[in-house]
C-alpha cells in the first residue's frame, strides 16, 4: 500500500489487466531496433510481456520502493534497472549510440514532458509506445483543422507517425483515474530532417498556438516580420489550419534573419 501511494504522488496509476498489458506490449516490433527502455514500470505488470535477453530492455523508475520490488521479481534484470528521473536522464549513458524504442504506462502529469524529450533524442529513437490520459494521446494523434490540434501535434507529427491504437477504461487501473487513457505509437519516418532552421520552428509553432484564436499576422506580430512578408495569405490563417509542412514553409519564409532563434 505504501507504495501506491508514493506512485500516486507522481501520478502513476497501477495497471491491473495483463491483457492490456500484453497488448500495448505487442506493439513493439524490433524492426529497426533491438533495445527498449520501459518509463516507470512500478510493479512490473507491462515488463513481464517485455524481452529480458542481457541487455535488451532497461527499466526506468524514479520511486525507490518499486525499485526494490523490481529487482526481487526480475533479478536477471537487476543490473538493467534504473533508479532515476527520466526527463532528466543520460540516454546516452544506458545504450550509448544505440537505437531504442521506448514504451511505458506514464505518469499523466508529465507524459508531454516524455514525448518533447523523445522530440529532442529523435536520432536515437525511432518508436515510441505508450499510454497516456486520453485527451493527450488524442491531441499528440490530431489532425490539422480541430481544437485538440495544437503544439504537441505539429512537433510531433513533424518527426513521427503518430497512430492511435486503443482506448483504457478507469476500471483496470489501481487507483482508478477519473478519466479514460489513450494508447499510442509513434513510429519515426524515414525522412524526418528540417528542411528549416529547428529552434526557429519551434519557436513560431509555440508562439501560434499559444493565441490560437488570432491569425499568425496577430500572434506573430511581436517577431516584427517585414509588412511584405506578412502581406503573404499564409498569415491571414490560424494557427490550428497548418500542418508540420505548413509550418516549415512559414520558418522558411520568414528565415532571412529578421528573427533570433
Amino acid at each position: 500500500m505504501k507504495t501506491v501511494k508514493a506512485k500516486k504522488k507522481l501520478g502513476q496509476h497501477f495497471l491491473n489487466d495483463l491483457n492490456i498489458a500484453k497488448k500495448i506490449a505487442n506493439t513493439l516490433q524490433y524492426d529497426t531496433y533491438s533495445k527498449v527502455l520501459e518509463i516507470g514500470p512500478g510493479m512490473g505488470v507491462l515488463t513481464q510481456y517485455l524481452p529480458h535477453s542481457t541487455g535488451k530492455i532497461h527499466l526506468i523508475e524514479i520511486d525507490s520502493e518499486s525499485i526494490v520490488y523490481l529487482k526481487n521479481k526480475y533479478p536477471l534484470l537487476e543490473q538493467n534497472i534504473i533508479e532515476g528521473d527520466f526527463l532528466k536522464y543520460d540516454l546516452n549513458s544506458i545504450f550509448g549510440d544505440s537505437p531504442f524504442a521506448i514504451i511505458g504506462n506514464f505518469p499523466y502529469n508529465i507524459s508531454t514532458q516524455i514525448v518533447f524529450k523523445t522530440i529532442e533524442h529523435r536520432d536515437q529513437i525511432p518508436f515510441f509506445s505508450g499510454m497516456f490520459q486520453k485527451e493527450v494521446a488524442e491531441r499528440i494523434c490530431e489532425t490539422p483543422g480541430t481544437k485538440k490540434y495544437g503544439i504537441l501535434s505539429v512537433l510531433a507529427q513533424l518527426f513521427y507517425t503518430a497512430t492511435y491504437k486503443f482506448t483504457v477504461p478507469p476500471e483496470v487501473f489501481s487507483p482508478p483515474p477519473k478519466v479514460d487513457s489513450g494508447v499510442l505509437t509513434l513510429r519515426r519516418k524515414e525522412n524526418y530532417n528540417l528542411a528549416c532552421n529547428e529552434k526557429i520552428l519551434f519557436k513560431i509553432v509555440k508562439m501560434s498556438f499559444q493565441q490560437r484564436r488570432k491569425t499568425l499576422r496577430n500572434s506573430l506580430k511581436t517577431l516584427q516580420l517585414p509588412v511584405n512578408l506578412t502581406e503573404d495569405s499564409i498569415f491571414d490563417k490560424r494557427p490550428e489550419k497548418l500542418s508540420g509542412n505548413d509550418f516549415i514553409g512559414l520558418t522558411q519564409k520568414i528565415e532571412d534573419g529578421k528573427i533570433s532563434s
